[in-house]
């Protein structure tokens, strides 16, 4: 799935990602519960690291980052998690708080697991007081049914936000 491109009215992928949520949000009898919000490390040195939640009954939906990044130190980023009262979409954010990472990140890859995304996108700068979401580039990562990740040889190694929306896998209904 390719990311949505801008509109004329230069609102992008961001007000993509709004409309989508309010929609999944709005229809009868699915309002998005609370989502959850957990703290963790995004640690340099170029190992491989990741980072994963569960949400809904039974832990039904699971979001994993994967990353190797290098330079500075660690950074406390946040991966939020919701569902929908239907228990059928799932929304996982992974995110700087501070807005801009200063790391280098060699790779990235986001999952999901038990759902299939329905939107997803990767930004280069998540946005912080007056600053706004900075989208990367299309060519800068690619989307699959269960995954965002880097694309090799095109990311520029600039990370700071994920946001997948997705809606429960067949076997899961």
């Amino acid at each position: 799935m390719a990311a949505p491109s801008r509109n004329r009215v230069g609102c992008g992928a961001a007000c993509f990602a709004a409309l989508l949520l309010a929609a999944v949000a709005l229809r009868p009898a699915e309002a998005v519960s609370e989502p959850t919000t957990v703290a963790f490390d995004v640690r340099p040195g170029g190992v491989v690291h990741s980072f994963s939640q569960n949400v809904g009954p039974g832990d039904k939906f699971t979001c994993m980052f994967t990353y190797a990044s290098q330079g500075g130190t660690n950074e406390q980023w946040q991966m939020s998690l919701g569902t929908s009262e239907d228990q059928q979409h799932l929304t996982c954010t992974i995110w700087r708080p501070q807005g801009k990472s200063y790391l280098y990140f060699t790779q990235f890859k986001a999952e999901v697991r038990g759902a299939e995304i329905e939107y997803a996108m990767a930004y280069s700068k998540a946005a912080f007081e007056q600053e706004s979401d900075v989208p990367l580039k299309n060519e800068e990562f690619e989307v699959t049914k269960t995954a965002v990740a880097h694309r090799p040889g095109a990311f520029k190694a600039e990370l700071s936000k994920l946001v997948i929306v997705a809606k429960a896998a067949h076997s899961e209904l």
